[in-house]
């Protein structure tokens, strides 16, 4: 069968994508492995911040115990995982659906490449014009004895019953949100870090207020610690770390993957195809086009150009859409990405970092303040607020703004907001926001 676009991925990409096509009247085929629907619907983003609305609930109630608030409320894991599961059981239909009604050709099945761009599903020959990658992303290597006892982020979001000791591998954004989670759920969390700290993509003072909200809810955090085996004891498991040349073992009933993702890739062949890969990721072209096969393009987590985030990958497809549609004349714009660990409280960043701006040898003023004495921190008892900001002296523009705290999740969004489009701080600080709310701090942030 031949196409016009052959997609390999259904998630948020893969859909951007072929419905842009699709309009123009290309013939187009998806194919995926797994349900339709994508990382970020099914067992991602979206699933995720479910189980932390029934966290924050919790949250809200240890904090303002003695303050007015009473009584205990608990977390039910079956029925949390049910309500979870009111959103990502209709959608791999819904979205096979929406591909069909587009007349948009579905497949299922693992796709590798046997030519240029022509791939086999079974016994089925795809062939397009052009093919686009965007088959996500999936736990990476991490080579040590007993990995195969690790569960990915998918099996955690989809457990029916919560463990009681529970132990996650790696100190990145899973770790982080995961441990949130379960702990408030009533699991023994630990966390193995290799690094010196968890969250290594924010910036470090943030980092260690926060730390005090895993003090607080009882998460153990093991930093400049590598896990070197993971062994079945009985009915659980023995995991196995050095810190420093001292051997530490943590028991624990489940082991989680959460130390970083790449490109999903392995399965498709790409040696087959002439698609250069580079450093794990398809070699690509400011266009995100394949340097050494031009019928091929990628984007979202499986081209990992700009930050492995949602809108990213829609931005990413409208991209490719555009450059397919009318040639290569579009490249992607990562300015002002926000980025969010859904963690109790959350913590976000937009912009450079203290250190990326120095390196850049621009003169900019830098605030950072610890704000628990703010009204936005008070009005719900949270001790972990504070902010890091950067504005460069010349202009006024934002360069970086990095918060922790209640809403910041949702201010971020703001300050990502100034940098793609240029405003100044002077231009926040003339705006006339909504009190009391989290976003009506921004002014005295900058």
């Amino acid at each position: 069968m031949e196409f016009d676009l052959l997609i390999i991925g259904t998630g948020t990409a893969a859909m951007v994508a072929a419905m842009r096509v699709r309009k123009v009247g290309w013939s187009v085929a998806v194919i995926d492995e797994k349900p339709f629907g994508g990382t970020c619907a099914l067992r991602g983003c979206d699933p995720k911040k479910m189980l932390v609305a029934g966290a924050e609930v919790v949250d809200a109630q240890r904090r303002m115990r003695g303050n007015g608030i009473d009584g205990e409320v608990k977390i039910d894991w079956p029925a949390l995982i049910a309500f979870k599961r009111t959103f990502t059981d209709p959608i791999p239909t819904k979205h096979e659906q929406r591909y069909r009604e587009a007349g948009i050709a579905t497949f299922h099945g693992t796709a590798r490449f046997t030519g240029l761009t022509s791939v086999r599903l079974g016994e089925t020959e795809l062939t397009g014009r052009k093919v686009l990658l965007a088959s996500g992303a999936r736990p990476i290597h991490l080579g040590i004895p007993g990995e195969e006892h690790l569960v990915d982020n998918e099996a955690f979001l989809a457990m029916e019953s919560l463990p009681r000791r529970i132990v996650l591998v790696g100190g990145g954004y899973i770790a982080a949100e995961f441990s949130h989670i379960a702990a408030r759920a009533g699991a023994q969390v630990t966390v193995i870090q290799r690094g010196s700290r968890m969250l290594p993509h924010f910036e470090p003072e943030l980092v260690g207020w926060l730390m005090e909200a895993f003090d607080r809810i009882g998460v153990r955090v093991l930093t400049e610690t590598t896990v070197t085996a993971i062994e079945r004891n009985g009915s659980g498991f023995s995991v196995r770390a050095d810190a420093n040349g001292e051997e530490v073992k943590v028991d624990a009933d489940l082991v989680v993957h959460a130390a970083g993702r790449a490109p999903a890739l392995g399965r498709l062949d790409l040696k087959s195809a002439n698609v250069a890969v580079e450093n794990g990721r398809p070699k690509l072209n400011d266009f995100l086009q394949s340097v050494s096969n031009p019928a091929v393009y990628a984007a979202g987590d499986a081209a990992l150009r700009g930050p492995p985030l949602t809108p990213v990958s829609s931005h990413d497809a409208k991209v490719v859409a555009a450059n397919l549609i009318e040639g290569n004349h579009r490249r992607p714009d990562y300015r002002g990405v926000p980025s969010v660990a859904f963690t109790l409280p959350p913590i976000a960043a937009v912009g450079m970092t203290e250190a990326e701006a120095r390196k850049s040898g621009l003169r900019f003023q830098l605030k950072c303040e610890r704000a628990l004495d703010w009204y936005t921190a008070r009005r719900v008892a949270e001790p972990v607020y504070g902010y890091k900001t950067l504005v460069e002296q010349e202009t006024g523009r934002i360069l970086g703004a990095h918060l922790v705290g209640p809403h910041a999740d949702e201010v971020i969004n703001l300050f990502g907001l100034a940098i793609r489009h240029g405003l100044t701080a002077d231009d926040l600080k003339s705006t006339m926001f909504a009190y009391p709310t989290g976003a009506s701090d921004l002014g005295y942030m900058v």
